[in-house]
Protein backbone atom coordinates (compact mmCIF):
# COMPACT_ATOMS: atom_id res chain seq x y z
CA UNK A 1 0.00 0.00 0.00
CA UNK A 2 1.69 3.43 -0.98
CA UNK A 3 1.42 6.45 1.21
CA UNK A 4 -0.18 10.03 -0.68
CA UNK A 5 3.88 10.86 -1.18
CA UNK A 6 4.43 7.62 -2.58
CA UNK A 7 5.85 5.79 -0.51
CA UNK A 8 4.89 2.66 1.50
CA UNK A 9 2.42 2.71 4.09
CA UNK A 10 3.56 1.31 7.55
CA UNK A 11 2.59 -1.82 9.23
CA UNK A 12 0.15 -1.29 11.78
CA UNK A 13 1.34 -4.43 13.45
CA UNK A 14 5.30 -4.63 13.90
CA UNK A 15 6.78 -7.39 11.78
CA UNK A 16 6.73 -10.37 14.36
CA UNK A 17 3.36 -10.04 15.01
CA UNK A 18 1.13 -12.94 15.10
CA UNK A 19 -1.68 -12.42 12.38
CA UNK A 20 -4.51 -11.24 14.14
CA UNK A 21 -8.70 -10.98 12.25
CA UNK A 22 -10.09 -7.71 11.40
CA UNK A 23 -12.73 -6.80 14.21
CA UNK A 24 -16.45 -8.29 13.40
CA UNK A 25 -19.77 -7.02 14.77
CA UNK A 26 -21.82 -10.19 15.14
CA UNK A 27 -25.63 -10.71 15.78
CA UNK A 28 -26.28 -13.62 18.09
CA UNK A 29 -30.22 -15.11 17.75
CA UNK A 30 -31.50 -17.06 20.74
CA UNK A 31 -34.35 -19.29 21.70
CA UNK A 32 -35.38 -21.21 24.18
CA UNK A 33 -34.19 -25.03 23.45
CA UNK A 34 -34.91 -28.29 22.40
CA UNK A 35 -33.43 -32.13 22.96
CA UNK A 36 -31.33 -33.29 20.56
CA UNK A 37 -33.58 -36.22 19.56
CA UNK A 38 -37.03 -37.15 20.50
CA UNK A 39 -35.94 -39.78 23.30
CA UNK A 40 -36.04 -40.16 26.96
CA UNK A 41 -32.41 -39.87 27.25
CA UNK A 42 -31.76 -36.53 25.37
CA UNK A 43 -35.39 -35.14 26.88
CA UNK A 44 -34.34 -35.83 30.39
CA UNK A 45 -30.59 -34.23 29.53
CA UNK A 46 -32.52 -31.38 28.13
CA UNK A 47 -35.06 -31.01 31.19
CA UNK A 48 -32.22 -30.90 33.52
CA UNK A 49 -30.41 -28.16 32.45
CA UNK A 50 -34.15 -26.48 31.87
CA UNK A 51 -35.44 -26.70 35.27
CA UNK A 52 -32.37 -26.56 37.24
CA UNK A 53 -32.48 -22.93 36.31
CA UNK A 54 -33.61 -21.05 39.23
CA UNK A 55 -34.60 -18.15 36.30
CA UNK A 56 -37.30 -21.16 35.76
CA UNK A 57 -38.22 -22.43 39.16
CA UNK A 58 -37.22 -20.38 42.09
CA UNK A 59 -38.30 -22.90 45.08
CA UNK A 60 -35.39 -23.29 47.33
CA UNK A 61 -32.78 -25.57 45.75
CA UNK A 62 -33.27 -28.04 49.29
CA UNK A 63 -36.93 -28.30 48.32
CA UNK A 64 -36.71 -28.40 44.25
CA UNK A 65 -33.80 -30.89 43.08
CA UNK A 66 -34.55 -33.08 45.42
CA UNK A 67 -38.26 -33.22 43.51
CA UNK A 68 -36.35 -32.53 39.98
CA UNK A 69 -33.78 -35.57 40.37
CA UNK A 70 -36.34 -37.88 42.17
CA UNK A 71 -39.31 -37.37 40.29
CA UNK A 72 -40.16 -35.26 37.65
CA UNK A 73 -36.82 -36.59 35.78
CA UNK A 74 -37.66 -40.16 36.48
CA UNK A 75 -41.14 -39.78 34.76
CA UNK A 76 -41.74 -36.93 32.65
CA UNK A 77 -38.96 -37.39 29.77
CA UNK A 78 -40.87 -40.75 28.19
CA UNK A 79 -44.20 -38.49 27.83
CA UNK A 80 -42.68 -35.49 26.61
CA UNK A 81 -40.25 -37.77 23.78
CA UNK A 82 -43.59 -38.94 22.80
CA UNK A 83 -44.67 -36.00 22.17
CA UNK A 84 -41.74 -34.46 20.30
CA UNK A 85 -42.09 -37.74 18.53
CA UNK A 86 -45.30 -35.77 16.79
CA UNK A 87 -43.60 -33.03 15.64
CA UNK A 88 -39.90 -33.80 14.71
CA UNK A 89 -38.78 -32.75 11.55
CA UNK A 90 -37.97 -36.26 9.97
CA UNK A 91 -36.35 -34.82 6.82
CA UNK A 92 -33.92 -33.14 9.15
CA UNK A 93 -33.95 -34.96 12.16
CA UNK A 94 -33.98 -32.41 13.90
CA UNK A 95 -37.15 -30.49 15.89
CA UNK A 96 -38.92 -27.62 14.62
CA UNK A 97 -37.74 -25.15 17.05
CA UNK A 98 -34.24 -25.53 16.11
CA UNK A 99 -34.97 -26.12 12.33
CA UNK A 100 -36.80 -22.13 12.31
CA UNK A 101 -34.51 -20.87 14.62
CA UNK A 102 -31.99 -21.96 12.06
CA UNK A 103 -33.72 -20.61 9.28
CA UNK A 104 -34.28 -17.22 11.17
CA UNK A 105 -30.25 -16.67 11.49
CA UNK A 106 -29.91 -17.71 8.11
CA UNK A 107 -32.25 -15.54 6.18
CA UNK A 108 -30.75 -12.50 8.86
CA UNK A 109 -27.18 -12.79 7.87
CA UNK A 110 -28.42 -12.45 4.26
CA UNK A 111 -29.39 -8.96 4.57
CA UNK A 112 -26.59 -7.67 7.02
CA UNK A 113 -23.77 -7.43 5.03
CA UNK A 114 -20.29 -7.18 7.00
CA UNK A 115 -21.74 -8.53 10.03
CA UNK A 116 -21.52 -12.20 11.26
CA UNK A 117 -24.97 -13.81 12.05
CA UNK A 118 -25.19 -16.44 14.58
CA UNK A 119 -27.83 -18.83 16.67
CA UNK A 120 -27.73 -20.73 19.77
CA UNK A 121 -30.19 -22.20 22.44
CA UNK A 122 -30.45 -21.11 26.36
CA UNK A 123 -30.74 -24.65 26.88
CA UNK A 124 -29.36 -27.33 24.54
CA UNK A 125 -27.72 -27.41 21.70
CA UNK A 126 -26.01 -25.43 20.73
CA UNK A 127 -25.02 -23.55 23.67
CA UNK A 128 -24.74 -20.23 24.07
CA UNK A 129 -21.59 -20.34 25.70
CA UNK A 130 -20.13 -22.65 22.52
CA UNK A 131 -21.18 -19.90 20.16
CA UNK A 132 -20.36 -17.02 21.68
CA UNK A 133 -16.65 -18.80 21.68
CA UNK A 134 -16.87 -18.99 17.82
CA UNK A 135 -17.93 -15.51 17.19
CA UNK A 136 -14.93 -14.45 19.33
CA UNK A 137 -12.22 -16.54 18.13
CA UNK A 138 -13.75 -15.35 14.45
CA UNK A 139 -12.83 -11.70 15.40
CA UNK A 140 -15.94 -10.71 16.62
CA UNK A 141 -15.12 -7.88 19.22
CA UNK A 142 -18.93 -6.52 19.23
CA UNK A 143 -21.19 -8.93 19.65
CA UNK A 144 -25.73 -7.67 19.71
CA UNK A 145 -27.90 -10.40 21.32
CA UNK A 146 -31.34 -10.82 20.08
CA UNK A 147 -33.25 -13.44 22.82
CA UNK A 148 -36.26 -14.84 20.42
CA UNK A 149 -38.80 -14.12 22.95
CA UNK A 150 -41.09 -10.82 21.93
CA UNK A 151 -42.62 -10.43 25.68
CA UNK A 152 -39.52 -9.70 28.57
CA UNK A 153 -40.11 -11.91 31.32
CA UNK A 154 -37.13 -13.13 33.98
CA UNK A 155 -37.85 -16.72 33.07
CA UNK A 156 -36.56 -16.17 29.67
CA UNK A 157 -34.82 -12.99 28.57
CA UNK A 158 -33.09 -12.57 32.13
CA UNK A 159 -31.82 -16.28 31.73
CA UNK A 160 -30.13 -15.39 28.21
CA UNK A 161 -28.34 -12.32 29.84
CA UNK A 162 -27.22 -15.37 32.65
CA UNK A 163 -25.97 -17.32 29.96
CA UNK A 164 -24.63 -14.24 28.01
CA UNK A 165 -22.58 -13.05 30.84
CA UNK A 166 -21.58 -16.17 32.49
CA UNK A 167 -19.99 -17.32 29.30
CA UNK A 168 -17.82 -14.15 28.74
CA UNK A 169 -17.32 -14.31 32.45
CA UNK A 170 -14.45 -16.99 31.85
CA UNK A 171 -13.10 -14.96 28.94
CA UNK A 172 -10.20 -13.21 29.18
CA UNK A 173 -10.59 -10.40 26.85
CA UNK A 174 -14.26 -10.20 26.84
CA UNK A 175 -16.12 -8.72 23.43
CA UNK A 176 -18.32 -5.80 23.85
CA UNK A 177 -21.85 -7.21 24.45
CA UNK A 178 -25.17 -5.63 23.76
CA UNK A 179 -28.55 -7.43 24.63
CA UNK A 180 -31.53 -6.70 22.38
CA UNK A 181 -34.68 -5.47 24.62
CA UNK A 182 -38.26 -6.72 24.51
CA UNK A 183 -40.11 -6.19 21.07
CA UNK A 184 -43.79 -6.82 22.39
CA UNK A 185 -45.26 -3.91 20.90
CA UNK A 186 -42.64 -3.29 17.91
CA UNK A 187 -44.87 -1.98 15.13
CA UNK A 188 -42.66 -4.65 12.26
CA UNK A 189 -43.76 -7.08 15.02
CA UNK A 190 -47.57 -6.74 14.87
CA UNK A 191 -46.99 -6.19 11.71
CA UNK A 192 -45.29 -9.88 10.85
CA UNK A 193 -48.16 -11.20 13.48
CA UNK A 194 -50.93 -10.04 11.35
CA UNK A 195 -49.70 -10.81 7.55
CA UNK A 196 -48.97 -14.55 8.68
CA UNK A 197 -52.39 -14.35 10.43
CA UNK A 198 -54.24 -12.88 7.04
CA UNK A 199 -52.11 -15.44 5.19
CA UNK A 200 -52.95 -18.59 7.23
CA UNK A 201 -56.95 -17.86 7.71
CA UNK A 202 -57.25 -17.08 4.16
CA UNK A 203 -56.01 -20.64 3.22
CA UNK A 204 -58.32 -22.21 5.73
CA UNK A 205 -62.19 -23.08 4.34
CA UNK A 206 -63.74 -21.09 7.16
CA UNK A 207 -63.96 -17.97 9.32
CA UNK A 208 -62.94 -18.21 13.01
CA UNK A 209 -65.81 -17.20 14.98
CA UNK A 210 -63.28 -16.47 17.68
CA UNK A 211 -59.37 -16.55 17.94
CA UNK A 212 -57.82 -16.68 21.14
CA UNK A 213 -54.79 -14.94 21.66
CA UNK A 214 -52.55 -17.83 23.98
CA UNK A 215 -49.54 -17.00 25.44
CA UNK A 216 -46.83 -19.32 27.64
CA UNK A 217 -47.78 -19.01 30.98
CA UNK A 218 -45.91 -17.90 34.14
CA UNK A 219 -46.45 -18.05 37.97
CA UNK A 220 -48.64 -15.61 39.42
CA UNK A 221 -46.00 -14.85 41.72
CA UNK A 222 -43.63 -13.74 39.73
CA UNK A 223 -46.02 -11.02 37.92
CA UNK A 224 -46.78 -10.04 41.82
CA UNK A 225 -42.76 -9.79 42.28
CA UNK A 226 -42.73 -7.18 39.48
CA UNK A 227 -41.84 -9.37 36.05
CA UNK A 228 -43.67 -7.43 33.33
CA UNK A 229 -43.91 -10.23 31.23
CA UNK A 230 -47.96 -9.90 32.13
CA UNK A 231 -48.32 -5.97 30.93
CA UNK A 232 -46.04 -7.20 27.58
CA UNK A 233 -48.87 -9.74 26.78
CA UNK A 234 -51.12 -7.62 27.07
CA UNK A 235 -50.03 -4.46 25.09
CA UNK A 236 -49.02 -7.72 22.27
CA UNK A 237 -52.55 -8.65 22.50
CA UNK A 238 -54.03 -5.27 22.81
CA UNK A 239 -52.12 -3.78 19.75
CA UNK A 240 -53.11 -7.15 17.29
CA UNK A 241 -56.45 -6.97 18.01
CA UNK A 242 -56.53 -3.33 17.21
CA UNK A 243 -54.41 -4.17 14.00
CA UNK A 244 -56.72 -7.34 12.89
CA UNK A 245 -60.19 -5.33 13.46
CA UNK A 246 -60.56 -7.73 16.63
CA UNK A 247 -62.69 -7.17 19.61
CA UNK A 248 -61.84 -7.99 22.61
CA UNK A 249 -64.36 -10.35 22.78
CA UNK A 250 -63.59 -12.14 19.76
CA UNK A 251 -60.30 -12.06 20.52
CA UNK A 252 -59.46 -13.09 24.11
CA UNK A 253 -56.05 -13.35 25.83
CA UNK A 254 -55.40 -16.60 27.81
CA UNK A 255 -52.05 -18.51 29.29
CA UNK A 256 -51.10 -22.13 28.21
CA UNK A 257 -48.27 -24.68 29.88
CA UNK A 258 -48.95 -24.41 33.54
CA UNK A 259 -46.69 -26.37 35.25
CA UNK A 260 -46.90 -27.52 38.95
CA UNK A 261 -49.89 -26.82 41.70
CA UNK A 262 -49.07 -23.19 42.51
CA UNK A 263 -51.37 -20.50 40.79
CA UNK A 264 -50.35 -19.29 37.42
CA UNK A 265 -51.69 -16.34 35.50
CA UNK A 266 -55.00 -16.84 34.03
CA UNK A 267 -57.37 -17.67 32.32
CA UNK A 268 -55.65 -20.70 30.97
CA UNK A 269 -55.96 -21.65 27.60
CA UNK A 270 -57.08 -24.99 27.65
CA UNK A 271 -60.08 -23.56 30.20
CA UNK A 272 -60.86 -20.92 27.45
CA UNK A 273 -61.44 -23.49 24.70
CA UNK A 274 -63.92 -25.36 26.63
CA UNK A 275 -65.32 -22.43 27.69
CA UNK A 276 -66.10 -20.98 24.13
CA UNK A 277 -66.74 -24.61 22.71
CA UNK A 278 -69.28 -24.48 25.73
CA UNK A 279 -70.63 -21.39 24.65
CA UNK A 280 -71.69 -22.54 21.07
CA UNK A 281 -68.55 -21.56 19.40
CA UNK A 282 -68.48 -24.20 16.42
CA UNK A 283 -65.11 -22.28 14.57
CA UNK A 284 -61.88 -21.78 16.29
CA UNK A 285 -58.60 -20.43 15.73
CA UNK A 286 -55.52 -19.87 18.20
CA UNK A 287 -52.39 -17.82 17.53
CA UNK A 288 -49.42 -17.78 19.95
CA UNK A 289 -47.47 -14.06 19.70
CA UNK A 290 -45.06 -15.17 22.47
CA UNK A 291 -43.69 -17.61 20.40
CA UNK A 292 -41.08 -16.85 17.16
CA UNK A 293 -40.69 -20.12 16.16
CA UNK A 294 -42.77 -23.25 15.98
CA UNK A 295 -42.57 -25.49 18.83
CA UNK A 296 -44.02 -28.13 20.92
CA UNK A 297 -46.27 -25.69 22.65
CA UNK A 298 -47.07 -24.73 19.93
CA UNK A 299 -47.50 -27.97 17.64
CA UNK A 300 -48.14 -30.21 20.15
CA UNK A 301 -50.05 -28.68 22.99
CA UNK A 302 -52.14 -26.34 20.86
CA UNK A 303 -52.24 -27.79 17.54
CA UNK A 304 -52.81 -30.93 18.18
CA UNK A 305 -54.25 -31.22 21.94
CA UNK A 306 -56.14 -28.14 21.71
CA UNK A 307 -57.33 -29.47 18.49
CA UNK A 308 -58.38 -32.86 20.15
CA UNK A 309 -60.06 -30.81 23.37
CA UNK A 310 -61.69 -28.60 21.05
CA UNK A 311 -63.59 -31.24 18.71
CA UNK A 312 -64.43 -33.45 21.87
CA UNK A 313 -66.35 -29.97 23.82
CA UNK A 314 -68.35 -29.59 20.16
CA UNK A 315 -66.22 -27.55 17.78
CA UNK A 316 -66.18 -28.46 14.21
CA UNK A 317 -63.46 -26.91 13.01
CA UNK A 318 -59.85 -25.34 14.39
CA UNK A 319 -56.59 -24.18 12.93
CA UNK A 320 -53.21 -22.70 14.99
CA UNK A 321 -51.89 -19.94 13.02
CA UNK A 322 -48.19 -20.77 12.84
CA UNK A 323 -45.74 -18.40 14.62
CA UNK A 324 -43.16 -16.17 12.39
CA UNK A 325 -40.86 -18.77 11.64
CA UNK A 326 -39.04 -17.79 8.07
CA UNK A 327 -41.58 -15.83 7.19
CA UNK A 328 -40.08 -12.65 4.97
CA UNK A 329 -41.60 -10.00 8.24
CA UNK A 330 -40.09 -11.98 10.76
CA UNK A 331 -36.45 -11.63 8.61
CA UNK A 332 -37.58 -7.52 7.98
CA UNK A 333 -38.53 -7.61 12.14
CA UNK A 334 -34.95 -8.98 13.01
CA UNK A 335 -33.24 -6.93 10.63
CA UNK A 336 -35.46 -3.38 11.95
CA UNK A 337 -33.68 -5.05 15.39
CA UNK A 338 -30.26 -5.77 14.41
CA UNK A 339 -29.71 -2.33 12.92
CA UNK A 340 -31.37 -0.46 15.64
CA UNK A 341 -29.38 -2.12 18.11
CA UNK A 342 -26.04 -2.39 16.65
CA UNK A 343 -26.34 1.86 15.94
CA UNK A 344 -22.50 2.79 16.42
CA UNK A 345 -20.95 -0.16 15.68
CA UNK A 346 -21.83 -0.28 11.96
CA UNK A 347 -21.97 1.84 8.96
Amino acid sequence: MMTDAGGPQPSPLPADHPPIAKPKVGVLLVNLGTPDEPTPGAVRRYLREFLSDERIVDLPRALWLPVLHGIILNVRPAATARNYAKIWRAESNESPLRYYTRAQAESLDARLAGVTVDWAMRYGNPSVASRLDAMKQAGCERILVIPLYPQYSATTTASVADAVFNAVKAMRWQPAIRMAPAFHDEPHYIDALAAVTRRHLAGEDFAPERVVISFHGLPQRYFDLGDPYHCHCAKTARLLREEMGWTEDFAPMAFQSKFGREKWLEPATEETINRLASEGVKKLAVIMPGFTADCIETLEEIDIAGRETFMEAGGEAFTAIPCLNDAPEMTVLMETLARRETAGWTA
